[in-house]
């Protein structure tokens, strides 16, 4: 398995596509040993990389988001110690830890000598890192389906639906304290679509409510509370940051205040029909 992943990444001159792909392929093999483990019982895939998994977005992630939908049957310990054996025995010189200490529950696997291997690091001991984050009160109304996916390896997922997966990256994008240029195209992606995706709203307001405080925000005018969040962001700063993590990096010129605006005000329109000027956007 380790052979595998330098395979794919060899005769690759760009660094950052090295990097993405190497990192993608073991977040692969650690869903496959959540998989195994039965871990989707219990949890579902979730953000931006479910988004890479699952609706094949043109852009690399780094973390594993997931969310607690049976709290009797989680078990991480048990399932990040098959994944650390997993590793092992794929040949990966791996650690693998958790901290339960918030909410949030935060794993960290760490890779040793796959970046050096791939020409990314001079020294042995630099590690590949995937961070893996579990929301053990996750708000409620997702809905939730199941899926088998094959990228690089083949298994099945528990995840939440598009439009559940899409008022998650609303929240963050209302809610980060500090923007991201891969939520921003994410949230060109969702729109992109005909007709336009929409965040659930039960589970955006209670995701809202969770957060913010109940009855502060109103989840029906998430379209207004991203317009006013978009007058004050740096977009050409989240440009170039999202560069790094896109397919094709020219496609970050896409980013720009004026698309944000119009496919935010263009999803306003009755049954989601594009605006003229729209055509082709991210297709």
């Amino acid at each position: 398995m380790r052979d595998a992943a330098l395979a794919l990444v060899a005769g690759i001159d760009d660094p950052s596509r090295r990097l993405n792909l190497l990192r993608e392929y073991v977040q692969a093999f650690a869903l496959r040993s959540l998989h195994e483990s039965e871990a989707f019982a219990a949890v579902a895939f979730v953000g931006g990389t479910a988004l890479r998994f699952l609706e094949n977005i043109p852009r690399f992630s780094e973390n594993l988001d997931l969310s607690v939908i049976d709290e009797g049957r989680y078990a991480p310990e048990r399932w990040l110690g098959k994944l650390r054996r997993d590793l092992e025995l794929a040949g990966f010189d791996c650690g693998v830890t958790l901290n339960r200490r918030r909410t949030v529950h935060v794993g960290w696997l760490r890779v040793a000598g796959l970046l050096a291997a791939a020409g990314l690091a001079q020294r042995e001991e630099h590690k590949l890192a995937v961070k893996i984050e579990i929301d053990t009160r996750p708000p409620a109304g997702a809905d939730v389906v199941r899926t088998v996916v094959h990228r690089h390896l083949t298994f099945a997922l528990a995840h939440y639906a598009p439009s559940s997966l899409m008022a998650g990256k609303v929240h963050a994008l209302i809610t980060r304290p500090y923007p991201k240029g891969r939520d921003w195209y994410d949230l060109l992606w969702f729109l992109a679509h005909r007709p336009p995706l929409s965040p659930k709203l039960d589970l955006l307001q209670n995701a809202l409510d969770q957060t913010r405080g109940e009855g502060r925000l109103d989840a029906a005018r998430w379209r207004d509370h991203l317009l006013d969040k978009l007058e004050d962001l740096d977009v050409a700063a989240l440009a170039r940051e999202l560069r790094v993590f896109l397919e094709r990096p020219a496609d970050s010129d896409l980013l720009t205040r004026e698309n944000l605006r119009a496919v935010l005000l263009g999803s306003r329109k009755e049954n989601g029909e594009r605006n003229p000027g729209q055509r082709g956007l991210l297709d």
